[in-house]
């Protein structure tokens, strides 16, 4: 035996020790067998004659391989992950952490990537050792696939085959919902995105700036993408220009849906696709110039910005996508520049598939701008002019285009229509299920105070006194949702819709507890804030005692083969009551009454 000789210690000798300490990497696992014979390595001398530079090149880079797998991965310059071979790796990059989540889930502290191992995949008949069970490839499937990213990245750390159908499961992902949090690199979203290469639907809520490098990144780790939507956080900026948008669309030639915040930064934009059909571009302002090169377009949603010195002029744009795009079927246009010469423009382009018209915020829309849509669109089952300046007029040309076809119609904030005018449409639109009124039952100068109380100051002639206290009698057997929000002058109420389900009353003020009559066996929720506590209190005691029973159980059941269901002689039902056997309890459809601001 070999007694321990210390090492002579010198200044010279401590530098190179302290070099060579901290030249030294790791220790890094590899094979316990013996590379030649496959007996255990420890006490083991091989016999056999040693491997050629070859192979023994190619059986030292599996470990060193391996080893390296668990880092994060780092700026993805290479092609995707599907296309890397199973031996290729990348190198680990310290500062760089994820800093994404799924589904409403934080994810800062994400676990290492799990890129290690073949590429091969399990059949789904294979069972696999899951402690001193077995659990079938299907079964194992369907548990894995209901997990959130960073859990199924942990689970891809549990065994060979866990991690084979972790990996199975990125590549087979079809849509992804992310966050991305501020001070976000591009490359942890194009990680994220490359270990899914059949990714077809992507959903990005922003809470970092998003700009043109960021969507460079998403045209190519996503290449078959279908669908793309794009949501600003508060604090965060959009700051794609409209020739990155031009690019985008026209490189992307499977997109078909593109919803977009925060677009003030477009300016102008030239759009060119021939698979796009839906199209949302939110808080847009001041276009120079727009072109909508997109003749299978369907849905087109333009909101802009509610801010002052907007000089987009709608009527060239209106008029130019009419005739670029006839296959429109629902348009949404939100802009304070709306205004009858746009309604015009939009007319003339005599689009014979629409069906949804949405004009909000244009206060400059008459009646006569009805009549234009009227000879038109004859066949509309949306119609929403809110904030527009129509009245009863235009609502009864409304009823009398579209009985047969409207099944929504949204006026809210007209102050020219009362209460004659929505009682007339709920009696000639038998097909409506939803209704707005929200701000039109209202007198607008009744808040306002004048400068002195006078008693003899004159009243102007357009105010609306002789319009309070209004009431309402509303009887329809399709209607579901009612909207009289904001309704200050409405004093009475009478409803009798027995598949209403939703009631906005929220700030009605001067409705009378005494006049509110209820007779909606469905309703399931009524929103009352901002109404008096003695209102409410009406309302909880109308919907409670109104609540209709579900049907009783032993008036029916089905036959043995569960073809149909059939009806139970009434002796036989109130035998089993009578003994007791079995005890139903007659449950009640319970109706909310929200109160506080959600």
């Amino acid at each position: 035996m070999h007694g321990h000789q210390p090492h002579p210690v010198t200044p010279g000798g401590a530098r190179y020790l302290s070099d060579d300490f901290f030249s030294k990497k790791g220790k890094r696992r590899g094979n316990y067998n013996c590379g030649r014979c496959g007996l255990p390595k420890k006490g083991h001398v091989c016999h056999l004659p040693p491997l050629s530079t070859t192979d023994s090149n190619s059986a030292a880079a599996t470990p060193t391989d391996s080893a390296t797998s668990s880092a994060t991965p780092t700026i993805p310059a290479s092609p995707p992950l599907s296309a890397v071979r199973p031996h290729q790796r990348q190198q680990r990059c310290s500062k760089l952490r994820r800093a994404l989540s799924f589904d409403n889930i934080d994810v800062h502290d994400l676990p290492e990537s799990d890129d290690e191992g073949g590429e091969e995949c399990l059949s789904p008949d294979v069972e696999l050792d899951v402690g001193s069970g077995k659990l079938p490839m299907n079964c194992l499937w369907e548990v894995l696939r209901r997990l959130p990213p960073p859990s199924l990245l942990s689970a891809a750390k549990v065994c060979k085959g866990w991690l084979d159908v972790s990996r199975r499961l990125w590549k087979a992902a079809e849509e992804l919902r992310l966050k991305v949090p501020a001070k976000t690199q591009v490359g942890c979203v194009g990680s994220v995105l490359q270990k899914c290469p059949a990714l077809v639907r992507l959903s990005l809520t922003m809470e970092s700036d998003m700009d043109s490098t960021m969507l460079a990144c998403i045209a190519f780790s996503c290449p078959n993408l279908e669908s793309l939507e794009i949501f600003t956080c508060e604090g965060s900026f959009n700051r794609i220009t409209g020739d990155d948008l031009g690019r985008f669309v026209a490189d992307k030639r499977c997109l078909k849906s593109l919803k977009m915040e925060g677009c003030s930064n477009l300016a102008s934009f030239v759009l060119c696709s021939t698979t796009l059909s839906t199209l949302w571009l939110s808080d847009l302002h001041s276009l120079s110039k727009t072109v909508f090169n997109v003749p299978n377009l369907n849905e087109i949603s333009l909101d802009f910005s509610c801010q002052e010195k907007d000089t987009t002029d709608l009527t060239t744009m209106m008029d130019g996508l009419g005739r670029s795009c006839p296959k429109l079927q629902n348009i949404h246009i939100a802009s304070l520049k709306l205004s009858h010469s746009v309604v015009l423009s939009l007319t003339a382009a005599n689009l014979r598939c629409l069906r949804m018209l949405s004009l909000v915020l244009g206060s400059e829309i008459t009646d006569a701008s009805v009549v234009a849509i009227s000879k038109s669109y004859s066949n509309l089952e949306l119609l929403d002019l809110s904030g527009s300046s129509i009245s009863d007029s235009g609502i009864g040309m409304i009823c009398n285009v579209f009985p047969e076809t409207l099944t929504r119609l949204l006026v809210a904030l007209c102050p020219n229509i009362t209460s004659s005018g929505i009682q007339f449409a709920t009696a000639q639109l038998p097909l409506l299920e939803l209704m707005d009124c929200g701000m039109t039952i209202c007198d607008s100068e009744s808040d306002t105070q004048h400068p002195n109380n006078d008693t003899n100051s004159k009243i102007s002639p357009n105010s609306k006194l002789h319009l309070l206290y209004q009431k309402l009698f509303i009887k329809h057997a399709r209607l579901k949702k009612l909207s009289l929000w904001g309704c200050s002058s409405l004093d009475s109420l009478y409803l009798s819709c027995p598949n209403l389900n939703d009631l906005n009353l929220n700030s009605c003020k001067n409705l009378n507890p005494e006049k509110l009559v209820l007779q909606c066996p469905k309703l399931e929720s009524v929103h009352a804030i901002g109404c008096e506590d003695v209102l409410i209190e009406a309302v909880q005691t109308q919907v409670s005692s109104d609540s209709a029973p579900v049907e009783d159980r032993f008036s029916r059941k089905r036959m043995a083969d569960g073809s149909k269901r059939v009806r139970i002689p009434f002796s036989f039902s109130q035998q089993l009551l009578d003994d007791e056997k079995i005890s139903w309890k007659v449950r009640k459809r319970r109706c909310r009454v929200r109160v506080v601001v959600e």
